[in-house]
């Protein structure tokens, strides 16, 4: 098997000793430059950079500069994404992200991981497993995605969070390691910042 191969299988593999995936890294990283040389408000631009750059992504996405990512045709994108300042996606695996999802500054989602075994490890050898984000998920701030991780539908991941694990739909999940808080109830049409109220008439969008 190539190195590609042994990445696509979830083993053990030598990213520096494949030219192919070395190639596809430098074209990604001209790609990078390009869309982050485009001022933020260029819309239609930046846009076409990202269909590019993209193995998929829907109308209406925003991805702000700067951003990086490693090869960019393993991230697939749904409608409507906003990504803040400074996102940062290893994408070694697969990046599926849904509709409507939110993602704020400093961001970081990671497919590839290292051996803890540092013979290993100084030989360049890692791994890589994908990573899903669901419709309608809010990421905070500095939050951390590791490898392998399924967040699902509607779920909220707090600012500075390390994700390790799978998080449930409709849930709000906090912490290092990250964990369930609660659940998303009826109450949160009500109340959109601790005893703050909402005080006028609105309907939910349905889910996409």
């Amino acid at each position: 098997m190539t190195e590609k191969e042994l990445r696509a299988a979830g083993m053990y593999y030598r990213p520096f000793q494949d030219k192919e995936l070395r190639d596809e890294y430098q074209r990604a990283a001209g790609l990078v430059f390009k869309l982050n040389s485009i001022c933020n408000n260029d819309y239609v631009a930046r846009y076409g950079v990202l269909r590019e750059l993209f193995g998929g992504i829907g109308e209406e996405c925003t991805v702000v500069s700067p951003f990086h990512c490693d090869f960019g045709y393993n991230i697939t994108v749904g409608e409507k994404l906003f990504a803040n300042v400074n996102l940062v996606i290893i994408d070694c695996a697969r990046v599926t992200i849904g509709n409507n999802v939110f993602i704020g500054p400093n961001v970081g989602i990671y497919t590839a991981g290292h051996p803890e075994e540092v013979d290993l490890r100084i030989r360049d050898y890692e791994y890589a497993h994908p990573v899903t984000i669901g419709n309608n998920v809010w990421i905070g701030g500095h939050a951390c995605i590791l490898p392998g991780v399924n967040i699902g539908d509607n779920a909220i991941i707090g600012a500075g969070s390390v994700v390790t694990h799978d998080i449930p739909a409709g849930s709000v999940a906090v912490g290092n390691p990250c964990r369930v808080l609660r659940e998303i109830t009826e109450t949160d049409r009500e109340y959109y910042f601790r005893d703050m109220k909402v005080d006028f008439p609105y309907t939910l969008r349905e889910e996409g």
